[in-house]
């Protein structure tokens, strides 16, 4: 399968998924930030099966229920800053990214 350029649209999907989830996390529901991360992840996915990979390994490790949604949430956060790199500058501008999130992102390259 060929993966498209993200749009304007996914970033903005994966962006209000991955809000859901940190809000989630923060309140402790950690199943269900962990569905909203991967929900964010799997909005054009840069490899196919990365999600089934991470499950894999997530179990493997026998990780506490809040390690695993910080390990989604970091999936998730990686995409997400995938993607907004894929748009063109006046795409960005047209896409209302959290102001927390681009600071944060700025030390990634």
């Amino acid at each position: 399968m060929s993966r498209q350029q993200a749009t304007v649209e996914q970033v903005r999907q994966v962006q209000e998924y991955f809000k859901a989830g940190t809000d989630f996390h923060g309140e402790k529901k950690f199943k269900e930030a962990i569905e909203s991360f991967k929900n964010a992840a799997a909005v054009n996915p840069f490899q196919e099966d990365h999600l089934d990979e991470l499950s894999k390994k997530l179990k493997a490790m026998s990780v506490k229920l809040v390690q695993e949604s910080i390990a989604y949430m970091g999936c998730a956060a990686v995409h997400l800053k995938g993607m907004i790199d894929e748009l063109s500058e006046s795409e960005r501008e047209s896409v209302p990214v959290d102001d927390s999130l681009l600071e944060a992102f700025k030390g990634w390259d």
